[in-house]
Order: C-alpha cells, then structure tokens, then sequence
C-alpha cells in the first residue's frame, strides 16, 4: 500500500464525534473530490476517491447526523492508472439538507444554485477547521513519497506531497487556510488542472500531524532516518572505492616503472635502497603504502617509501626516453 493512502486511511480509523466536525470533515470532501452530475431529471453531487473505506466512514457520519433515513449509495467501481476509484452518489432532493449544512447548495429567490467557495462559517472553530483539512486531505492529496523497505534499497530521492484540484480558487483558499498553520505551498497549472504542492519534508509531517496521521508521521521520520543512513553508507563506500582504486592505480604505475628497468638495465644497477623497495612492491602489488610498510623490514616513513617509488619511476621514465 502506498505511503498517502495508508495515511488517508489512518485518519479514517480515528471516528469523528462532533457534529461540527462531521459537517466540516464532510464539506472538506465535497470540496476536494465532488463532482456534479446529471441523470434525468434528477442531479446528484458525487464523491470520487480512491479509498474504498471512505464509504463506511461517510455512512456513519450521515446516520449520526441525520438517523436511518438518507443513506448514500456506491455507484460502479473503475480503474484509472491502476488505482480502483470509487463514487459515493448524493442525490440532491433527497440529501438536501445535507448538502445545505456543508454548504454545497444555496437557495434563494432564485432557486437552488452550486456553491463552489469554502463555507467560513462551519470552519470558524479550531477543531472544525482541523476536520475540514482532514476531508480535503483524504479528497485531493496525493503524494509520491515511497517508504524503504531496508536501509540498502532506495525508494527516491525526494519528498513530495500535492493537492490536485480544477478549482484555482479553491487551492488559493486551502493555501491561506494551510498558511495559518505555517503550512506553506505553491500553486501551479498542469494541464487541466491545478495544484498547491509540499517539499519540504518537515513541511509535509506538519501537515500529517495536522490531519492526524501520526504513525504517517512517525513512519516519515523514520524514512528520512533510513535515507540519511542509506546517503551516509554510500558515501563512505564511494571513498572507500576511491581509495582502492587510487592505490591500484598508484601500484600499478609503480610496477611498470619496475619492469621497464628489468627489462632494460635491470634491478642490479639501482642503488640498494631502490632495488629493496622494488622488490617489495613486486611481491605485494595490491597492497598500499601503509600495509608495504607493515611488511618491510627496513625502516621508512610513509613519505620517504613514496619518494623512492617517485624515483623509481623517474628512472623509468628516463630510459623509455
């Protein structure tokens, strides 16, 4: 399961007591995920989403808050991009007063109109506001965030986290309302629609603690814990394999410098203190200064060892000239 849908469905395992919150949680999906439609003479407001468990959640909230008489329906389950998504049908006339409470309908002289703007007044409480950001949380959030499974297996780079709505205003308005919790997001247009993203990784646990999504939380930090220790290991690894690869190729230079004088003058015509630490490296070619050094027996500094293989090789270079 992915990271924002176990996290969706962590804030549906808490109920929602408070029937303002159930009014403001309700409004917050309509908001994010409602859709208007048409069949007949009759309209229905649907909620699409891609959490099955949405639906019992909602059926509760509406029995608490209206009895047994209104119950929504489920119309027929479809796949987009692999994900099932599902429709939670609202017919007007009979869910009227429901859609009047969370402000989605409006009547007036002029009869029923849409209401397409966050009604302020169910979310002028702080714990209200909380379950209006909840409902658009689970209506309209996506993200691309994907937990390791180890320490050594990669997941991603980055963190991200988005709203998608077709509404900019909307988005504008969810902005501001996220700014009062110094929740800060950027908007942009992509294709038909719109989004207000997240980056920043402590950003984005504010905003799952926000929603209440702890263990969410809990698991994102455990996440950027992995990754650091994950970028930790890497780079140790890259300086380790640096090193090898610096002494091989120090070896290596050191021993064709030594062949080129056997195989021209020969180790005998070197000074006796050249021909002991050409000898050396050519019984032990892959081994670096400091282990040389552990196996000579004579005496020399890790610089004096390496200014003599400099010799060595100037020497070489010398009479391949």
């Amino acid at each position: 399961m992915s990271f924002s849908r176990e996290s969706k469905e962590e804030i549906l395992r808490t109920d929602i007591e408070d029937d303002a919150c159930a009014l403001a949680f309700m409004s917050g999906l309509f908001r994010s995920c409602g859709e208007i439609e048409k069949s007949g003479s009759k309209i229905f407001v649907k909620i699409v989403s891609d959490v099955d468990k949405l639906f019992g959640f909602c059926q509760k909230l509406i029995k608490r808050l209206y009895g047994d008489e209104i119950q929504p329906e489920v119309g027929e389950n479809y796949n987009i991009n692999k994900n099932t998504i599902y429709e939670i049908s609202f017919e007007v006339e009979k869910f009227k007063q429901l859609l009047l409470d969370v402000g989605v309908i409006d009547y007036s002289t002029d009869g029923m109109k849409f209401n397409f703007e966050i009604d302020k007044n169910l979310i002028l409480e702080e714990e209200p506001r909380r379950a209006f950001i909840k409902g658009v949380y689970i209506g309209a959030s996506t993200s691309s965030i994907k937990l390791s499974s180890d320490t050594t297996t990669s997941c991603g780079s980055g963190y991200h986290m988005e709203f998608v709505s077709q509404s900019h205003n909307f988005l504008l308005e969810l902005s501001e309302l996220l700014a009062e919790y110094n929740i800060i997001g950027k908007i942009f247009e992509r294709k038909n629609s719109y989004v207000l993203y997240v980056k920043d990784v402590n950003t984005i646990q504010d905003l799952l603690a926000l929603v209440g999504a702890n263990q969410s939380v809990l698991d994102l930090s455990n996440e950027i814990v992995t990754r650091e220790l994950r970028n930790k290991v890497n780079r140790q690894v890259n300086c380790i394999n640096a090193n090898i690869n610096k002494t091989v190729e120090a070896s290596m230079k050191q021993v064709n410098a030594i062949n080129t004088i056997i195989n021209t003058v020969g180790l005998e015509s070197l000074p006796e203190d050249l021909q002991e630490v050409a000898v050396l490296r050519l019984a032990n070619q892959e081994e670096s200064l400091d282990e040389l050094l552990k196996l000579s027996t004579i005496k020399l500094t890790r610089s004096g060892l390496n200014h003599r293989f400099r010799k060595l090789i100037k020497i070489a270079d010398t009479l391949e000239e």
